[in-house]
């Protein structure tokens, strides 16, 4: 989604990055549009001990156990004969090992882990309000580094656990999988992956503050690496009800304790569209967030006030499609189409919001109890099975489609289509890599069964705007079997086929892909620097002329027909679009290498959007990486020097370099202004030695998120492209022109 200063975050959760060339989640925002195409899809890694050093990791976000999130606005209500007090919370095992392996818990120490630790307290209160006792979260991120989030719920409960003899919200944040999800009281439906609980938010900060408002009184308690320091106080009655839990990270378990506004506010913004009526605030009070409070926040014009964001949405998912949809042309039919349907009985409900653009891509994103299942599963199957069944049925109904003419394909159908499924289930079953696929099989007939009868009725009943979808399907069959004959003539000329590389490219002598990478160089000139100074056993490098074809104006027959997008594709050996096999591989690293400045970014973008759309997997896989050239070279003597990639640490190096003795003169700092200034061996060295280069790694934590920016920066709505230029333009800091 569309955060603060029009930015997407994808963090990479790599472990070992403490100071990447660009802070993962707030890349380099100006440059007008072009500089943030990389913000839709990248994060900093740090490469300097060379290939390793840029993997991320793969562990997936974590979620609360105690009371994690469920997805949908319809909730079922508390859930069984038990009630949310002190008899509701079960235990499951101690503590005692989160401090020593913290990454088991919440994915890595990293960046992704620290902001973890906030969406496991704003799990709980997210819980109170899908179980209908909460309306209103508000997280405030401290100018001291702690994190205040509090909600007006019914409170964590106060009274005695028996099994523990400890009042329940000490045990709850004392003991691991301690929660009211376990032992059928308290939460009829609770989200998440790890499943650990609040608890390892206080096992893996320094001090936690806790106050709750419940039968009523206020109480409250401290607690010091994860120990109470008191027993819970009991202080004057109040009316109230309500949880705030303040925490402060511990700065020598996470590597960094810097916390990324538009991380939180994309997730939060998220929860806000998933959870219809719910309001969630983010505020931001630490000092830097106050000199760029502005026109992206809902600041005052004061300069010292708190940069602060809210979202709510009574329509919920309906207004979901809406935000995404409109970056994306115009809409096939006026309305969005939603329905939502539960089953009591075996602990289902789902709610569908889905509407038609004029655009190609598709944009179907699936949740299960607010997870966002990158991977899919049998929910998003369930949906794309019915979806594609109707559609040919009520086409032949209507005489839409000949009986001599073939289906149209699942593919056909979702051409357009910006659809968003959101499930809840009594006990979710994640599979796959990142634990982020829906496994469970009920969950696949039940929203099977309610898309078909519920977008079947919407069809009867809107048979002009039916007809249209229909029609732009059969439109998208045409251009399908046109590409296939596109692709058909190019393999026949072999210029899809790893057979016929492109005679342009200088590939390496290793036929190992897993040590092998390829650099994508914009110019003839940067391109002979880069032949140079390579490592011609494991680099290879692909000259590309100008900037590509926009591929996000344009179906994939248009693009097969594009000459340099022709020697990526036969380079790379993957294939693309529907004939991509990313087992074919040759290279483990793809690495996008452009100028700093304007013209870089654009093609920059150009070739991420390309990637995005028809070769999304590389991306997902981590195949794809950023460039980053220095921008300084500052020259000591004849025989030493220094790279800068920063205005900042050029002035760095400069003052350790006098504080040292050391001498230097004004024409003494060289600034590059492109790739084809640099002779083969500073090339070398600075870009594309793996011991010594800097790397931002591509990812593609949110592809909702992503999809939207690209659509803002590719696609066809100029107004939106200008608003966003105009928010982050102030960034003036960040331009290398």
């Amino acid at each position: 989604m569309l955060c603060q200063k029009g930015r997407f975050v994808a963090d990479s959760g790599n472990i070992h990055e403490t100071n990447p060339a660009v802070p993962a989640g707030s890349p380099e925002p100006s440059r007008a549009a072009e500089a943030a195409a990389d913000s839709a899809a990248t994060a900093g890694t740090t490469e300097t001990t060379g290939a390793a050093g840029t993997a991320a990791t793969s562990a997936a976000s974590a979620s609360e156990a105690t009371a994690e999130p469920a997805a949908g606005a319809e909730q079922a209500g508390p859930g069984g004969p038990g009630a949310y007090d002190a008899s509701a919370i079960t235990v499951l095992e101690g503590l005692d090992a989160v401090r020593k392996r913290p990454g088991m818990y919440i994915g890595s120490t990293g960046e992704r882990g620290l902001h973890h630790l906030v969406q496991e307290v704003v799990d709980n209160s997210v819980d109170e309000a899908l179980a209908g006792y909460a309306d209103s979260i508000a997280v405030t991120l401290l100018a001291d580094g702690g994190v205040r989030v509090v909600d007006n719920g019914r409170g964590i409960p106060v009274g005695i656990v028996p099994s523990e003899g400890k009042p329940a919200v000490e045990v709850v944040l004392t003991v691991l999988h301690a929660g009211g999800k376990f032992g059928g009281g308290g939460y009829a439906v609770s989200g998440g992956l790890h499943g650990v609980g609040v608890s390892v938010v206080n096992a893996l900060s320094t001090k936690v503050a806790v106050e709750v408002k419940t039968d009523g009184y206020r109480w409250t308690q401290e607690y010091k690496m994860g120990v109470p320091t008191a027993p819970l106080a009991r202080h004057e009655a109040t009316e109230e009800t309500g949880t705030t839990v303040t925490f402060w990270a511990d700065g020598d378990i996470f590597e960094t304790t810097d916390y990324v506004f538009e991380t939180l506010a994309r997730r939060f913004q998220e929860m806000a569209f998933l959870n219809a009526g719910l309001t969630i605030s983010l505020t931001d009070e630490r000092e830097a967030a106050k000199q760029t409070a502005g026109a992206d926040t809902t600041a005052a014009e004061d300069d010292n006030q708190p940069r602060s964001v809210t979202f709510h949405y009574e329509g919920g998912i309906s207004d979901f499609v809406r935000h995404l949809n409109s970056r994306k042309g115009e809409p096939v039919h006026p309305s969005v189409i939603d329905f939502a349907a539960e089953d009591s009985q075996r602990m289902l409900a789902v709610e569908v919001a889905m509407q038609w653009n004029t655009q190609y891509s598709e944009g179907v994103y699936s949740f299960a109890n607010n997870i966002h299942t990158h991977e899919g599963g049998t929910h998003e199957e369930g949906f794309r099975a019915a979806l594609t069944a109707l559609v040919n049925r009520y086409a032949r109904e209507r005489k839409l489609l000949r009986e001599k003419d073939d289906n149209l394909t699942g593919e056909d159908v979702r051409e357009g289509l910006t659809a968003i499924i959101s499930i809840k289930l009594g006990e979710p079953q994640f599979e796959g890599q990142t634990k982020t696929k829906l496994g469970n099989t009920e969950a696949k007939t039940f929203v099977h069964k309610i898309v078909n009868d519920r977008l079947s009725d919407w069809f009867d009943r809107n048979p002009t705007e039916a007809a249209d979808i229909v029609r732009k399907s059969i439109q998208a069959a045409t251009a399908r079997v046109a590409a296939r004959k596109a692709r058909d003539l190019t393999r026949r000329k072999g210029l899809l086929e790893t057979a016929s590389l492109p005679g342009k490219l200088s590939d390496c002598q290793s036929n190992d892909p897993a040590k092998c990478e390829i650099f994508i160089v914009e110019g003839d000139s940067a391109g002979g620097s880069a032949k140079s100074g390579r490592d011609p056993q494991y680099q290879a490098i692909l000259p590309i002329r100008g900037k590509i074809l926009n591929v996000e104006k344009a179906r994939i027959d248009k693009v097969l027909q594009n000459t340099e997008v022709q020697a990526l594709i036969s380079a790379f050996g993957t294939g693309i679009h529907e004939d991509f096999d990313i087992t074919r591989l040759r290279y483990q690293k793809i690495i996008l290498m452009a100028d700093a400045d304007v013209d870089g970014q654009h093609i920059n973008t150009l070739l991420l959007t390309l990637l995005f759309r028809f070769m999304r997997p590389l991306v997902e896989a981590g195949h794809v990486y950023l460039s980053q050239p220095p921008l300084y070279k500052i020259k000591w003597s004849r025989d030493e020097h220094e790279y800068a990639y920063s205005d900042r640490e050029r002035d760095s190096l400069i003052e350790l370099g006098r504080q040292q003795g050391k001498r230097i003169r004004e024409d003494s700092i060289q600034r590059f202004k492109g790739l084809g200034e640099m002779n083969a061996e500073e090339l070398r060295v600075t870009t594309m030695d793996p011991a010594h280069r800097v790397l931002r790694q591509v990812t593609l934590d949110d592809a909702a998120a992503a999809d939207d920016l690209f659509s803002i920066l590719m696609g066809e709505d100029v107004e939106a492209r200008r608003s966003f230029i105009q928010r982050n333009a102030k960034d003036v800091r960040f331009l290398d022109i």
